[in-house]
């Protein structure tokens, strides 16, 4: 193990980590349920879902025996001039529960891309119709999109990576993070500056793209509902095209099945991702409206993007094996729980010191920090207490698989009350 280790140090780079001086890694040799092995034989309780996406937690029988089956018949096969059940079962599913006026599918690789899918089909769209000049992006601040060129475009231009690639990135449109929070009062002034830049830039803004309702990397922070519903009217009003990213937030995480089911409204184009398959393989989905499909496809047109793995068989058999477990037991009573938990647990966070925030949202518990946190220092606090919880900047957070008992459950809130208490100093 320890050659694995050296090896690993000095050669494969870790993701927002150093090449030279990355942060310390930990040997995982096995999962099941929502505990990781360790190579060293201690087990953690995952508080990450594997970055949101292991929601049935690891190793399931069902999902399990859906992938060997799939294998028995074929693990790939290109979706150029060529379809298969699997995604054909997926595409139907996927329709019967997302917002009805979504009713085209192109399925990619992985959630970064399903966004530059988006934002290529908001433009080529425009073009399409006779209106080139609808060309750039608006969004709000404290956003994250993915790591992929359109995607860091439109990622929060402070916290984000936009300094390092000034000059090389589209330059687009940002206005202030919506400061009304989901807990309180809806105060309309907060669309105030929404409105006043879409409103000066309609002739160029192709789409306006938004993770509704709760915004994920780029600040854990969840926004009124009510701001959403002014987003989308103004979108209409201006003729411009509407991208909701529900990489993080889909398939049922902040209470509803979707986030935007908060609002009660529909996008013209759906991101769609990490959930999708469980965890098990890595899949995403851009989902748009006859209006933008037929505009794209006029008078011959085709759409021009095709990654190699898309539609990959053997990861629509999970998302369809991973569908079935979400919608066929009580999913909302159970988040409903968990959310209770992590009020209760956390709670205690709130009156330290060092705690600048605390906030709950479905299965989302979120204690903002005052201060930024060591995260390798406070990552070996966590894993000596037997939880696997990764913080960032000045959040300690839980995005906890959905099967995860009330017991585990509590030493994950336990343990980062201890951590906002400096516990781990």
């Amino acid at each position: 193990m320890s050659d694995l280790l050296a090896f690993d140090r000095a050669h494969l780079w870790h993701p927002y980590t150093s090449a030279l001086k990355p942060l310390r890694a930990y040997p995982v040799t096995g999962a099941s349920g929502v505990r990781l092995r360790l190579a060293d034989g201690r087990q953690l309780i995952d508080g990450m879902s594997s970055w949101w996406c292991a929601i049935h937690g690891y190793n399931h029988p069902l999902l399990n025996a859906a992938l060997r089956q799939q294998l028995d018949s074929m693990a790939h096969v290109m979706f150029g001039g060529i379809t298969h059940e699997p995604v054909v079962t997926l595409g139907k599913r996927l329709l019967e529960i997302v917002p009805r006026p979504l009713q085209h599918l192109f399925f990619c690789d992985s959630g970064s891309v399903s966004v530059e899918v988006a934002i290529k089909m908001a433009l080529q769209y425009w073009q399409a119709v006779g209106r080139p000049q609808k060309k750039r992006l608006l969004t709000v601040r404290g956003g994250y999109h993915g790591d992929t060129f359109a995607a860091m475009s439109v990622c929060d231009p402070v916290t984000g990576m936009h300094h390092l690639f000034r000059g090389v990135l589209p330059e687009q449109l940002f206005a202030e993070r919506p400061s009304c929070r989901f807990d309180a009062p809806f105060d309309p002034t907060s669309l105030e500056d929404f409105r006043r830049l879409i409103a000066e830039h309609e002739g160029e803004i192709a789409a306006v793209i938004l993770e509704p309702v709760v915004q994920g990397a780029g600040g854990m922070w969840f926004y009124h509902p009510d701001y959403l519903r002014g987003v989308r009217e103004l979108c209409h009003r201006h003729q411009v095209l509407l991208i909701l990213d529900e990489i993080a937030t889909g398939f049922g995480r902040t209470g509803k099945l979707f986030a935007c089911d908060w609002a009660g409204i529909a996008p013209d184009i759906l991101c769609l991702g990490k959930a999708l398959t469980g965890g098990y393989l890595t899949l995403a989905a851009t989902l748009a409206t006859s209006q933008v499909a037929e505009g794209i496809s006029a008078s011959g047109g085709v759409f021009m993007h095709g990654p190699t793995f898309m539609a990959n068989p053997l990861a629509c058999a999970a998302a369809n094996a991973s569908l079935d477990l979400l919608l066929a037991g009580d999913w909302q009573a159970r988040i409903r729980h968990i959310e209770e938990c992590l009020k209760a647990g956390l709670e205690p966070a709130r009156s330290l010191a060092g705690v600048a925030d605390l906030r709950v949202l479905g299965a989302i518990g979120v204690i903002e920090m005052r201060e930024a946190v060591d995260v390798e220092r406070l990552q070996a606090f966590f894993v000596e207490r037997g939880v696997w919880i990764r913080p960032f900047g000045r959040l300690v957070y839980l995005m906890p698989p959905y099967i995860i008992g009330d017991e585990d459950l509590g030493r994950l809130c336990e343990a980062m009350v201890a951590a906002a208490g400096g516990g781990h100093e």
